[in-house]
């Protein structure tokens, strides 16, 4: 028999391998000669970056870049090959900033273009970049001049200081000094927002509130927005308004599309795609996934939702299990073989999220399913 673990971290409590391990004993409890292989999955937010760079035999390595505010900041992404593994929120993100800070009209992701210029000098050429939990609204302009892309105002003087607060003052783009290696290098972001770029359900409306924004800086984000994508229109014949994901973190999807020619793409297909998922799950007779938390949100393309899916072109069972499990028609719909709490009796929160204790209740869960299959 071969059982392939792919579960997602229950944060807060324990990692993806810690879970994969934990069910690896309740498994081998049961079956102590079968073929148990451990995967370390994520959705393209936390735990993205050491999940593909395990996969892939990478490294991890750590530079110094701007912080939303533009002070120094020690980042670290993934590197296998020539290709680098990278969450934005380690240069960008809004938890590197106290809540005093939110404030979207002034931070900027140019300290994510500082990762990127970092790999792009150590050799990589292909990127994956994660773009959840952004402190931004710039549209990746700090990240594009990082790049080499330059902007400019109507009097024609070059911004400098692109962030949220100027994109209302960009009136042409520069491409010319965009270094090569820039140009041949493919980005893979992974984007799990249907957001438009701006307008009432654009970047700005919908959650530029959660980074500090204001009524009416909301308002006049929005309308930099517009006006920057009218900038695009008109240098590059793309209109970004109304594509799909543009929007996703400050509008950093709708730049790298239309700087970047880069694919948007769910985290958890990027995540499976990068670490080869499809072969590694050839011949199983069982799946283990999870997550902290199922509920009506899974359905929507999270990590479970994601290796259900990829499963079933293999008719492989899938079998799911949760640190807590709300059971809804979405869920109930998705096919899964079976799901699973880990706890059969309420605990106090500050107990069930003890790692050694989670660890546990997987490895007896996971045992009594394998004992019935």
């Amino acid at each position: 028999m071969k059982i392939v673990i792919a579960s997602d971290s229950f944060k807060g409590s324990l990692s993806s391998i810690e879970v994969a391990q934990a069910a690896t004993r309740g498994i081998k409890a049961t079956y102590p000669d079968c073929e148990v292989v451990a995967v370390n999955v994520a959705d393209g937010g936390e735990g993205t970056v050491e999940a593909v760079v395990e996969a892939l035999g990478g490294e991890i390595v750590h530079t110094v870049v701007s912080d939303p505010l533009g002070r120094p900041i020690q980042v670290r992404y993934g590197i296998a090959g020539k290709k680098a593994i990278i969450e934005m929120a380690a240069a960008s993100g809004l938890p590197l900033l106290s809540p005093e800070e939110h404030n979207p009209w002034m931070t900027s992701t140019y300290g994510t273009g500082e990762m990127i210029m970092d790999a792009i000098q150590r050799g990589c050429r292909q990127f994956l970049v994660g773009i959840g939990g952004s402190a931004t609204n710039d549209a990746g302009t700090g990240m594009l001049q990082a790049l080499g892309f330059k902007f400019y105002d109507f009097n024609g003087k070059e911004i400098t200081d692109c962030r949220g607060g100027r994109l209302q003052d960009i009136a042409d783009l520069d491409d010319r000094c965009v270094p090569e290696a820039v140009r041949e290098s493919a980005f893979i972001v992974a984007c799990d927002v249907d957001t438009p770029f701006c307008g009432p359900e654009g970047a700005a409306p919908v959650f530029a509130p959660q980074k500090g924004a204001d009524a009416e800086m909301v308002e006049k984000l929005d309308a930099g927005m517009a006006s920057f994508a009218k900038v695009i229109e008109n240098k590059y014949q793309i209109n970004i308004v109304p594509m799909a994901g543009a929007g996703a973190a400050g509008g950093m999807g709708g730049g790298f599309r239309a700087f970047l020619n880069a694919t948007l793409q769910r985290g958890i297909e990027m995540v499976l795609d990068a670490i080869h998922f499809d072969q590694t799950i050839e011949g199983a007779d069982l799946i283990i996934t999870g997550e902290g938390k199922i509920d009506f949100q899974t359905a929507k393309g999270k990590t479970a939702a994601g290796v259900l899916a990829r499963a079933k072109k293999q008719n492989i069972p899938v079998i799911a299990i949760g640190g807590c499990v709300e059971m809804c028609e979405s869920v109930e719909q998705m096919g899964f073989a079976g799901i699973y709490p880990i706890l059969e009796e309420k605990v106090p929160l500050e107990v069930a999220m003890r790692p050694d204790f989670a660890a546990a209740n997987v490895e007896k869960t996971v045992a009594k399913i394998i004992s019935q299959e």
